[in-house]
């Protein structure tokens, strides 16, 4: 898009924003918006084609750049990588309308809308762990963001129905699902290193491991950078 489309685009969204809580995701509120911004329907229309569904993952993806935003101004040098991502996760939420998140993923749990949904949450995963640094080349890539976009679609859903004073009980259900990844990892480490337990329950690891993360953007979710 040019500059300019990106600008209708962006003001488009921001002003999507207020109707979502009465119109949810959906052609009223992307028609509500290019009449309250003054953008040409048609202009609205090409830049979100699919209407609510393109809006609300445009707002997801905006979600993905304030996460990066934000952990750009953080210190992260004395954390732990287990606090890191669980920070990354935690700064997502932070910023985010809870109302919104709510309409969006309800429109992306109908069945039409599962790949957008497990593409969106895929990437939210990979912006983590390439933020972060991840240098994984092998299967690792692979089960490092499946196995986090499994916490955070976890985690978002406790958020949705959190009432805890300043969501503190999110924030410890996200604490615990990391720990059951910490040792998950840890029992893998476990079974790769002994000899007896290695030759059989070993091998989907090993078989993991032989894969090899995408040398280059494609239709599949993720990327390579």
């Amino acid at each position: 898009m040019t500059d300019s489309q990106t600008s209708a685009a962006d003001r488009l969204l921001e002003a999507a924003l207020a109707h979502v809580p009465f119109d949810g995701w959906s052609g009223a509120t992307l028609a509500a918006a290019a009449a309250e911004t003054g953008i040409d329907p048609a202009l609205a229309k090409a830049l979100y084609p699919r209407a609510g569904l393109d809006l609300a993952l445009a707002y997801h993806r905006q979600g993905d750049r304030k996460m990066q935003e934000a952990l750009a101004t953080r210190d992260l040098s004395t954390l732990k990588f287990r606090e890191k991502v669980a920070l990354a996760l935690r700064l997502r939420l932070e910023q985010a309308d809870r109302e919104a998140v709510r309409r969006a993923a309800t429109l992306l749990a109908l069945p039409q809308n599962a790949p957008e949904a497990a593409r969106a949450v895929w990437n939210t995963a990979d912006t983590v762990w390439n933020t972060l640094g991840d240098t994984s080349e092998d299967g690792n890539w692979y089960s490092k963001r499946a196995i986090l976009s499994a916490v955070h679609s976890a985690t978002v859903l406790f958020w949705l129905g959190d009432t805890s004073e300043g969501s503190a009980e999110t924030w410890a259900f996200l604490d615990r699902r990391i720990e059951n990844v910490m040792q998950f990892e840890q029992t893998k480490a476990r079974i790769k290193a002994s000899p007896v337990l290695n030759p059989v329950l070993g091998l989907p690891f090993r078989l993991l491991e032989s894969l090899k993360k995408p040398q280059a953007p494609g239709p599949m979710p993720g990327s390579w950078r």
